[in-house]
Parts: structure tokens; C-alpha cells; sequence
């Protein structure tokens, strides 16, 4: 057990030196009303087949849920007006007062969230048409409307994955919050729709640092307010203006690899409580769709090696592994599934050789593969 455990953790340094990471991001513009929103809305809408716009949905959800975003409003007045007033109001505050506007406004959007849309699921609320035709959200969404709201009021927000939640549970970057940064550069605020409270203290992110994505660990001050965060791999500290939200590639692969792994009768057997050939085709279809809008998302690569070994393409499993744990290893940590997958790869490490096309790096996985068995 050691010896494979030594084997892993040698194979991710190694992998993740071999990477170059690339060089240019731009955080995700999610502003509510904005082309970038409107249209991940309408890209749902149509896979749905739903006539309309989602932010008329909202626009009228939030005249009916008598929770304005400032008390004695004038009635009738749109979501969007509201934030655009919000804005106003957060421009012309200074100093200490500006934060605790923005910090009023994400309390805000946390309980209009949970409001107007209150139930959670995750089989269908990553879904915009679903959270409009069946009051249901999930994290990816919920979090994007937030990050998108907090924007159109002037703030800046955007979102980050979440690899470890306030509890200390860690998963394979299993969840999703949205980020407000507080304008006076106090830190950051995790502000999520899945937690009771409007504030969260994930202790670990997945955001973008030091020229490329990066599993961090996120150091709290008083209020919830994130102060710094250091790298996982323990490559050094990151100070919350060094760190940049998931770009819009990336937000639009994450709705697909939802969409791929909660496909009807997929990997996880959505709806028909089991996988079948047609929903297996399908999550590979979206999983695919996924790397292609962004190739660093290690999750989506490790996922599509899930589906190929449930069909029992066991050699394009391996390779597919094998290429999500350069990823995994780039980005400074590999999650405990991650490594019982590359104890698999390494198992079946004798099989097919000849099929795989190897990187210097996969030939070095396979040297170790051979000296640990």
C-alpha cells in the first residue's frame, strides 16, 4: 500500500513538471442581462425545447417574491433596475461602508436564490429550464445567477470549484460556489446557495493562480472573508488579488459535463437506474464537448475514462486516465478517486500497450507502473 501510494504521488510530481501550463486567462463575465449569461439561458432553453427568456422568468420572480433588493423600493420595479440602482449606490459609497453594501447585496442574492427557486437537484438543476419550469437549482447554476446578479450591481464576482467543503470533506471537485470580492480588497467572500448561511468557509478551491488552475486552500479571517490561500501542492501562498475566478470556457464546459454525467440512462443510470448503451453514447458525447471547450478540466477527462471503462473499452480508459492524471498532477493535487483510477491503469498497464499513442510522461507511467507491481 505504501509503495503504490509512494508510486502515485512520484508519478503526479512528475506529470506535473511536465505540463506547461497556459499563459493568458480571463475570468468568466456572468453579468445578469449580459450576452455571456443570455446565452448559456438560451442554450439551455433550447435543449429543452422551451420557448422565451430566462430573465423574463426571473425578472417576474422577483416582482412576485416580495424580497427587494432594497427596502421601500418603488413597486413594480425590475430585478434589473434594482441592480442597476445597487450599482449606483455601491460607486458613490467609500471606504468601509462600500464592503458591507456589497456584503448586504450578497446576503440578498443568497436568499432570493433560495426564494424563488427552492428546491435542489441534482439530476436536472444545472439546468436555466429547469430552475424556470420546475423551481429547481443546483450548484453550478445557483451559483451563476449569484455571480451574474452581484456583477450587473458593479461587484466583482465570478466562480471557483470546490475540492474541499467547510466540514473538511473532500471530493473530486464535486461542487460549485460563486465568489464576491470585496471592493476594498479586504478578500474574498464564498457566497452559496447551498449553505444555510449566506457566507461559506470552503477550506478548498479550485481557481485560477500562479499561470494556471490550481487546487488551493483557502485561509479565513473574521466575517468568513478569505485572506489568502495556499497552494496545495505547497508551492506557496496566493493572495486573494493573485487569484482569478473559472474563465467562461470553463463555466461552459462544467454545464456540459453536468449535462454528461446526469445524461438519461448515462454513467450514473439518470432516470433509468441504470446505464444503457444509448445514455453511455450520450455522456461521452457531452464529456467530450466538455474538453473541447476546456481542456484543462481535469474532472470532465477523468469522468470520460469512467464511461469508456463502463463499456468495457478498457485500453482507451487506461490512456484516458492517464491523461487526466496530467491534469490533476499540473494542477496540485490528485483527489483519492482519481488515484484508485490510475491503480487500475497501472493494473492493466500489460494490456494493449501497443494501442496506446505514449507521451514521455506516459512512458514514464508506465516504467513505474512496471517497477511497483
Amino acid at each position: 500500500m505504501m509503495r503504490q501510494r509512494h508510486m502515485t504521488l512520484l508519478l503526479c510530481s512528475l506529470l506535473g513538471s511536465a505540463l506547461a501550463a497556459p499563459a493568458n486567462h480571463t475570468p468568466a463575465n456572468l453579468t445578469y442581462g449580459g450576452i455571456n449569461f443570455n446565452t448559456l439561458a438560451a442554450d439551455s432553453y433550447k435543449l429543452a425545447g422551451l420557448n422565451g427568456k430566462f430573465t423574463d422568468w426571473l425578472d417576474g420572480a422577483y416582482l412576485k417574491a416580495g424580497l427587494p433588493l432594497k427596502a421601500g423600493a418603488a413597486k413594480g420595479q425590475t430585478l434589473g433596475a434594482a441592480l442597476d440602482i445597487r450599482k449606483a449606490e455601491l460607486k458613490a459609497a467609500k471606504g468601509d461602508a462600500r464592503d458591507r453594501l456589497a456584503r448586504e447585496t450578497a446576503v440578498w442574492a443568497h436568499a432570493f436564490i433560495k426564494k424563488v427557486v427552492p428546491r435542489f437537484s441534482l439530476e436536472r438543476g444545472f439546468e436555466f429550464a429547469s430552475l424556470a419550469t420546475n423551481g429547481e437549482r443546483q450548484c453550478l447554476l445557483q451559483s451563476v445567477v449569484i455571480a451574474g446578479l452581484l456583477e450587473r450591481a458593479g461587484l466583482d464576482a465570478g466562480l471557483v470549484m470546490v475540492w474541499k467543503s467547510q466540514e473538511g470533506q473532500e471530493s473530486n471537485l464535486g461542487h460549485v460556489t460563486s465568489v464576491l470580492r470585496l471592493p476594498g480588497g479586504a478578500g474574498d467572500l464564498e457566497v452559496d446557495a447551498s449553505e444555510p448561511t449566506p457566507t461559506a468557509r470552503h477550506g478548498g478551491v479550485l481557481a485560477w493562480a500562479a499561470g494556471g488552475y490550481r487546487f488551493l486552500n483557502a485561509r479565513f479571517g473574521p466575517g468568513d472573508v478569505i485572506t489568502s490561500s495556499t497552494r496545495a501542492d505547497g508551492k506557496g501562498m496566493i493572495k486573494p488579488t493573485d487569484l482569478s475566478f473559472l474563465s467562461l470556457n470553463y463555466v461552459r464546459s462544467q454545464f456540459d459535463y453536468y449535462r454528461g454525467e446526469r445524461a438519461i440512462g448515462g454513467l450514473l443510470g439518470t432516470g433509468t437506474g441504470k446505464a444503457t448503451a444509448e445514455g453511455l453514447k450520450l455522456s461521452e458525447k457531452w464529456l467530450k464537448a466538455a474538453l473541447t471547450e476546456e481542456p484543462n478540466n481535469a474532472l470532465a477527462a477523468g469522468v470520460l475514462g469512467n464511461v469508456w471503462r463502463k463499456e468495457n473499452r478498457n485500453t482507451e480508459a487506461r490512456a484516458q486516465y492517464l491523461k487526466a492524471a496530467e491534469l490533476y498532477a499540473a494542477q496540485g493535487h490528485t483527489p483519492a478517486g482519481m488515484a484508485a483510477n490510475l491503480k487500475w491503469a497501472s493494473a492493466q498497464a500489460s494490456v494493449g500497450h501497443s494501442a496506446l499513442v505514449f507521451t514521455p510522461a506516459l512512458r514514464l507511467f508506465a516504467l513505474l507502473s512496471a517497477a511497483y507491481r
